[in-house]
């Protein structure tokens, strides 16, 4: 095995064992503010290293749930999921290899896109209009130069939100980008533009932008839905029959 492959396979382990932390928090009953087994009774308990104990804690106390003390050891800073949150634990959104959790952002994403599009085809004024049109300008220049559009393409998608005039769903697509611009990646990367994925994903925009324009709110909400789908394919995963 590689080092890369050890890599990967560490930051799994890591991930799954954080997983398992925060459910045994929960199946125990553990309050905010209590503190944590130790390290070597934590090993013990998920049969692992301390290294991988220790990047699973990491990974929690960035989260929020868990704290730590120099030299007192691991609290409970928030229940598991009432903390900060993110979409994608490891934060790999890699063509080859995409875990469960992938898929789960992608329903997401297909619920609350698909009826964010849908309110922009009814609220857009004429500046949201523009902004959407730029961004899709943006990937126009790109598709004909073959560079990389991931930039444009996440703010395509946030002046959709931005048109139903709702700040908070502008706003957790801001989020939503920032977490998944990898995931666009194979999309518009030199290998996308030779496969024609950029291409295709930019015939879907074009149809999201026409219905939005339009003020066709079911046409919008069709062509979100299949660029999810869309979507997902480019990535090898299966559109749950949406």
């Amino acid at each position: 095995m590689d080092a890369d492959s050890r890599l990967a396979s560490a930051s799994r382990l890591s991930d799954e064992v954080a997983r398992q932390l925060e459910a045994w928090i929960l199946s125990e009953g553990f309050q905010v503010g209590a503190r944590l087994p130790t390290e070597k009774l934590l090993c013990e308990r998920f049969g692992v290293s301390r290294a991988v104990i220790r990047e699973a804690i990491s990974r929690l106390k960035a989260e929020g749930c868990i704290r730590t003390r120099q030299g007192s050891g691991a609290y409970l800073a928030s229940l598991p999921g009432e903390g900060s949150f993110r979409l994608v634990r490891d934060g790999s959104c890699v063509p080859k290899g995409l875990p469960r959790e992938i898929a789960d952002v992608f329903e997401m994403r297909y619920i609350m896109e698909t009826g964010a599009t849908e309110l922009a085809a009814m609220r857009r004024t004429a500046s949201d209009l523009e902004r959407i049109a730029e961004a899709l300008g943006r990937m126009e220049r790109a598709i004909s130069s073959g560079e990389n559009a991931v930039g444009a393409d996440d703010d395509f998608h946030v002046a959709i939100a931005a048109a139903t005039q709702n700040p908070q769903l502008e706003r957790f697509q801001v989020f939503m980008g920032h977490q998944l611009s990898q995931s666009r990646a194979p999309t518009w990367d030199a290998a996308g533009h030779v496969a024609g994925r950029a291409k295709q994903a930019q015939l879907e925009h074009r149809r999201i932008y026409q219905a939005i324009l339009a003020g066709d709110r079911s046409a919008a909400r069709q062509a979100a839905a299949e660029h999810l789908e869309s979507g997902m394919l480019r990535l090898g995963l299966d559109a749950r029959g949406w």
